[in-house]
């Protein structure tokens, strides 16, 4: 009786103590799965860094290459070095060039500045050619005002002496029959005289005015020619100031090409535009550069990532900001601390699924899986204190939210 007493109290404490094992086990599932599912973590992960590929602008037999595959190198120091020579003698001929084009400005401009006196003095003299033939034409018009009256009072003396000339011949045969005195033939042939003379007086009178119309009608021909003159060389010292213009619209091309020449020159000799690791180096001193060909790779050890992919279902725990805890599989005792940078937005549909995307109609699988993987999208985690020494790319890590994160 005591011994089944003694079973039943032991199968008891054993129901106890797996009841106890049991619930042990589901409470600590339950933590997991909450853990696992509100702090993921995932060893898909590889450390990354920003990558440039040095490849020269200019073409050249590399003469210097100071640096070895793999070399640690600091900001601005020299990477490798092209001849030189060819590109310096391109901006030396382009700044010559440039030297003679102000050159020839300069003298243009010069000879421009004379050109524009020659134009105010051809304009002053254009002015006074205007004048002189207005003036002419004022003379014209008094000489032939004077030649007008000098040929009416011409006519008034013709008729004033022919009369007197015929009272004479009247008056001279009364004499004889001293119908007439002496006195009277002697007045007679006075004034006859007097209108002969002024005859001949009105002739004088009008041969000169009209030779005043002769002069003022080739003052007029001098003006005009002289009017003539001075317009063609006002035009053609207009003319001479228009010739500057093309020389000017050369500056910038020339000094265009200078500026190409000088960076040209100034891309021989490339520095390390950051602090970096050399790798990749596939060159050697000697050997002829081309423009574009990539020499070696630089990896930028300013900033390191870990770019980690979790799974579709983990993404909403993902914030930007949030902590991580990073550890790579060189060295799995050392925690590194990390923030995610940011976090993927689209990857390549998985063709066994949606099938193949492609112009024309969509070409969906015919087959069903039953098994749905969950696709993982990139995570940038930023790695806070990355260690002095630097990272490699592509190492492995282990990532993992922060608890409290």
């Amino acid at each position: 009786m005591s011994d089944n007493k003694q079973s039943s109290k032991y199968t008891l404490r054993g129901h106890l103590i797996s009841g106890f094992i049991v619930l042990g086990a589901l409470l600590t599932g339950v933590a997991v799965l909450y853990t696992v599912t509100n702090y993921p973590r995932t060893d898909d992960a590889e450390v990354v860094a920003n990558l440039i590929g040095m490849a020269p602008l200019v073409a050249g037999p590399v003469v210097e290459l100071p640096v070895r595959d793999n070399d640690f190198v600091k900001k601005g120091s020299l990477l490798y070095k092209i001849d030189d020579r060819p590109y310096l003698y391109a901006l030396q001929d382009a700044l010559a060039a440039q030297q003679r084009l102000e050159g020839d400005i300069e003298n243009e401009t010069r000879r421009i500045s004379a050109q524009e006196s020659t134009v105010d003095v051809a304009n002053a003299g254009r002015q006074n050619a205007l004048a002189n033939e207005s003036r002419t034409d004022d003379e014209i018009k008094v000489s032939e005002a004077a030649i007008a009256q000098a040929s009416a009072a011409l006519t008034q003396a013709r008729a004033d002496a022919d009369y007197a000339v015929g009272n004479l011949h009247r008056i001279e045969p009364l004499l004889a029959k001293e119908f007439v005195t002496p006195d009277d033939v002697h007045r007679a042939r006075s004034l006859a005289e007097a209108k002969t003379a002024a005859v001949e007086q009105a002739q004088s009178n009008l041969a000169l005015a009209k030779a005043k119309l002769l002069s003022a009608t080739a003052q007029k021909q001098q003006a005009v020619a002289q009017l003539a003159q001075t317009e063609a060389q006002v035009k053609e010292s207009s003319q001479a100031v228009l010739v500057l213009a093309p020389l000017i619209a050369q500056r910038e091309s020339r000094a265009a090409a200078v500026r190409l020449a000088r960076y040209n020159y100034e891309q021989c000799s490339v520095v390390a535009p950051f602090d970096a690791r050399v790798t990749n180096l596939t060159i050697s001193e000697g050997e002829y550069a081309k423009v574009g060909q990539q020499l070696f790779t630089l990896i930028d050890t300013r900033t390191w990532w870990v770019l980690a992919n979790f799974r579709e279902t983990q993404i909403e725990h993902l914030q930007v900001g949030t902590p991580a805890d990073i550890y790579l599989m060189a060295n799995l005792h050392k925690k590194l601390q990390g923030k995610v940078e940011s976090v993927g937005y689209g990857v390549t549909p998985d063709p066994d699924v949606v099938g193949k995307l492609s112009q024309g109609l969509p070409d969906v699988q015919r087959t069903l899986n039953w098994v749905r993987l969950a696709s993982r999208y990139p995570v940038r985690i930023k790695i806070m204190d990355p260690p002095p020494g630097g990272l490699r790319v592509g190492e492995v890590a282990i990532v993992g939210m922060q608890p409290g994160s």
